[in-house]
């Protein structure tokens, strides 16, 4: 650690290693702490009225909504702090919880019959989809995927009330919590409500920029998360994000490219930073299914607007030939992916509300694949010096995983699958298991080898997914041969896993370059 000095205030740089390439600089404001304060620390927290207790948590039932925090005002909430039990099976919920997309974070101030915040409780933290990841940001910071941190300064007059509504169908287990606020003896009356908004498209709507935020009032834009699935081959990043600031026709603000906006260049590459990162990444975002959430933090430049500002963000990228109108390959074609976003901001009086919630059934990607499961594959297999078997568990789909306990190198497997004739075109995709004791395996389709080979080595028992080949396969029967080419120097043996294939997607749609589209 290293402490350096600017303009008065104290900095200190850790070299964080759990999100890749991370340097957090973090200013402390530490000259505010020789003033005298202006109010008096509290705290609302989970902890059990029983001093006699250790059991300091609560839960949820589905459909319930628990109430948080219920404070009087003038205050200042100045830190959120939460766990809870993790989705799958645990020694805290034997049968599983409620994960995070299912979890909406309501915040209201001053009385107000809609809230300000208002979020699945994932996307607020900058994870989406329903998958946890780590964030150390400036404002907020998750550790681990387990432990949620807001310092995000929350100001009210008279009330503040905070609630978590449980739409799964699982109990959220074991929710512990803590507000931390300041009592404060007055606000200023021009103070600023934080307010938060979620929104999605599932898919982008063509003909039209996808929409972020859409605010009345006079204040400051400070942040977006974004989260992204691709539904089509190749990258899809070069839309522009636009800010309208108090009803200008034309965008005040023009950005660069999708990569651009959330402060990366050429791509997208995992990290978390103060004022920007990619907390989730399936490799490259070209790749068809692959999921991505990035935010951006406008702390340092935020976007300041005297009666409204809108937000859009063009969705546009590159497209393989068999889906563009000209037959090769372009680099700015309308993409129909599916974007989901929180745009944050501060603003005097009570925001006006600029979109709906969608339900929990709703928020959930639509599937774009066929699976064929473990237990499909093993009837149609055959091995040479491996044995096969249907091995249940977590984190696998459906009955279980195809489990070839290979014996050496040249150990193999062939799986035959179809490929339906109706429909739009399907491209391969194997959903495969990684372990200690793995080996590293070729796959093959139909005769044709899928590279790199695949090190199915690991610490721990993971699930990936591996693109079988950038074309779609035609109607009809394929085979998927593995066959084992070593092991890593690290693996205890020759082992492999095969979760399922997925045949996915693709839109089929031969789309022309951008042109002639409404901002």
């Amino acid at each position: 650690m290293r402490t350096t000095i600017r303009g008065g205030v104290a900095v200190f740089v850790l070299g964080l290693g759990a999100c890749p390439g991370v340097l957090a600089s973090q200013p402390t404001g530490l000259d505010g702490l020789i003033r005298p304060p202006t109010g008096s620390s509290a705290r609302v927290s989970s902890n059990s009225p029983d001093p006699n207790s250790n059991a300091d948590n609560r839960w949820v039932k589905p459909g319930e909504t628990f109430t948080i925090a219920d404070l009087k005002g003038p205050g200042i909430i100045r830190h959120l702090w939460f766990t809870f039990a993790e989705p799958g099976p645990s020694w805290l919920a034997k049968d599983g919880a409620a994960d995070h997309s299912q979890i909406v974070l309501r915040m209201y101030w001053d009385g107000a019959a809609e809230p300000a915040v208002e979020a699945p409780f994932g996307d607020f933290f900058a994870a989406g989809f329903g998958r946890r990841a780590e964030i150390v940001s400036l404002p907020v910071i998750v550790q681990g995927g387990d432990s949620y941190n807001s310092f995000w300064p929350m100001p009210f007059h008279t009330s503040a009330r905070i609630t978590v509504t449980n739409e799964g169908d699982k109990p959220l287990a074991a929710l512990y919590y803590q507000v931390d606020y300041t009592a404060e003896p007055k606000l200023p009356p021009d103070t600023m409500y934080f307010c938060a908004q979620y929104r999605q498209e599932f898919p982008t709507q063509l003909g039209t920029d996808y929409l972020i935020a859409d605010i009345e009032g006079r204040g400051k834009y400070v942040g977006t998360v974004m989260s992204v699935r691709s539904r089509s081959p190749q990258w899809f990043g070069e839309g522009d994000e636009k800010f309208y600031v108090d009803g200008a026709r034309a965008p005040t603000l023009v950005g660069t490219g999708t990569e651009d906006y959330f402060l990366n260049a050429w791509g997208m590459e995992k990290g978390c930073f103060p004022y920007y990162g990619v907390t989730q990444l399936d490799g490259w975002l070209g790749d068809l299914g692959n999921k991505g959430t990035m935010y951006r933090w406008h702390i340092a430049d935020p976007v300041e607007f005297q009666r409204s500002l809108r937000l859009t963000i063009e969705h546009a990228g590159w497209m393989s030939e068999d889906e563009t109108s000209t037959g090769k390959v372009e680099g700015f074609v309308e993409r129909e992916d599916d974007f989901a976003t929180v745009a944050f901001w501060y603003q005097q009086g009570q925001p006006r509300r600029f979109t709906t919630l969608p339900t929990m059934a709703d928020r959930r990607l639509p599937s774009i694949d066929r699976v064929i499961e473990g237990k499909d594959l093993l009837e149609r297999s055959t091995a040479v010096d491996a044995e096969l078997s249907l091995q249940a568990g977590s984190p696998w789909t459906g009955a279980g995983q195809v489990f070839v306990n290979g014996t050496r190198e040249g150990s193999s497997v062939e799986f035959t699958f179809n490929v339906p004739g109706e429909g739009k075109p399907h491209q391969p995709v194997a959903v495969l298991t990684t372990s200690y004791d793995y080996g590293i395996y070729r796959l093959i389709v139909d005769g044709r080898p899928i590279g790199p080979d695949f090190d199915g080595y690991s610490k721990l028992v993971e699930v990936q997914e591996v693109i079988l080949g950038a074309e779609p396969l035609t109607p009809g029967e394929h085979t998927l041969r593995i066959e084992c080419v070593g092991r890593n120097d690290a693996s205890k043996g020759y082992k492999f896993g095969v979760d399922s294939i997925r045949l996915r997607e693709r839109t089929g749609a031969k789309r022309p370059p951008m042109s002639g589209r409404k901002p």
